[in-house]
């Protein structure tokens, strides 16, 4: 059996579905993965796949660029001639899953891992996108088997607009993590929170560094460290917004880095202060995988991982002044902290084990 698995971006796709490669290599299939960036072979073939390259602009509405990205996926499909598709966000689904059907391949697969800045956010470009991506999707989940979501909310969301039929959605806890590589350690003593995410707006950025900042005037000892790259959209937050609390001191700006666990070891807090639509955040799994008590929102998405006041506190969206009051209450309430971690623990080895949430996956995809 053959799969192509189609991805927005290679090195997220290794490092979210590099297991999911793995365990369809150990159920006998042959994998061949398309992707927009090279200079991933070895790490591929380390996996048990084969790397197919295809050009991508994620960001563009150029429909020629939207064409000839199908087009190009249909070459690759015919082949190929693999026995299963499976393609997630946004464009790899919508152009993937049409691709699929032109190329005639006999299975089609989706996952729906959030939805993103077009549905958190009401302007009137994103009314016309959402329209226009709706069209997309109602046509390209039509060839689909089955789609796979992240959590209900999305599910409910999607039937209700006419998308597809709830008989074909499929319902996983997110992407997993592995708790070989975010193993949980004790938690250290200094006070120190940590931010991971694109830096996007709606992923709360602003408001975690306006947050720091109240509470290093209370609270000069804290630590704050934020690692995002920066996102080539209108809806990023500007570097010159940043940067005035990195040279006050009040934050440690990391671009990027391939030892997330390495950060997340070396927090005391892990802070997610999300209005954007989530489908169940993968930063927030690996601070739970390593005990970390966790400051985010009760927003589809982010709930799915914190129970509040049992493995973390909800704090309100956009809203610093309630994030800052929420770290403070965490710093000097050290033994509710120790609980609150290990409770988010004892979750993840319940629900979020990426072993478990690829059985799932498998078994969707009748692999």
């Amino acid at each position: 059996m053959k799969v192509l698995m189609i991805a927005p971006k290679t090195s997220t796709f290794i490092n979210f579905r590099g297991d999911l490669i793995r365990d369809m290599v150990k159920h006998g299939c042959e994998v061949v993965v398309a992707v927009p960036e090279s200079g991933y072979e070895t790490v591929f073939e380390k996996l048990g796949a084969k790397q197919r390259l295809i050009h991508l602009e994620k960001n563009s509405l150029s429909v020629f660029g939207s064409l000839s990205y199908m087009t190009n996926l249909k070459r690759i499909m015919k082949e190929e001639r693999p026995d299963k598709v499976f393609s997630y966000t946004i464009k790899p689904v919508i152009f993937g899953s049409l691709a699929a059907k032109l190329a005639k391949v006999p299975e089609i697969y989706s996952m729906v891992t959030g939805l993103g800045y077009l549905y958190a956010v009401d302007s009137a470009k994103t009314k016309l996108l959402r329209a226009i991506c709706g069209m997309g999707y109602r046509l390209a989940f039509h060839f689909n088997k089955r789609v796979i979501f992240q959590n209900k909310d999305d599910i409910t969301d999607f039937v209700k607009r006419h998308y597809l039929k709830r008989e074909k959605c499929c319902l996983v806890d997110g992407s997993g993590v592995n708790l070989e590589i975010f193993k949980r350690n004790a938690l250290p003593e200094d006070n120190h929170f940590l931010m991971v995410s694109r830096v996007l707006k709606q992923k709360g950025v602003l408001e975690y560094f306006e947050a720091a900042k109240m509470v290093k005037e209370v609270e000069p000892e804290a630590k704050f460290t934020y690692i995002g790259a920066i996102d080539q959209t209108s809806y990023s937050v500007k570097m010159e917004q940043l940067v005035p609390y990195i040279e006050a001191g009040i934050v440690e700006y990391i671009p990027e880095t391939n030892d997330v666990a390495k950060y997340q070891s070396q927090a005391r807090f892990f802070v997610l202060p999300s209005y954007y639509r989530e489908g169940i955040p993968r930063t927030l799994l690996e601070a739970l995988a390593m005990g970390r008590p966790i400051l985010t929102t009760d927003t589809v998405g982010c709930r799915e991982a914190v129970e509040d006041q049992v493995n973390g506190l909800f704090v309100k969206p956009k809203d610093a002044k309630d994030l800052a009051e929420k770290m403070l209450w965490m710093m000097r309430h050290p033994e509710e902290c120790i609980k609150m971690g290990e409770a988010g623990y004892e979750l993840c080895k319940r629900r979020f084990d990426v072993r478990i949430i690829n059985r799932e996956m498998l078994s969707f995809m009748e692999i």
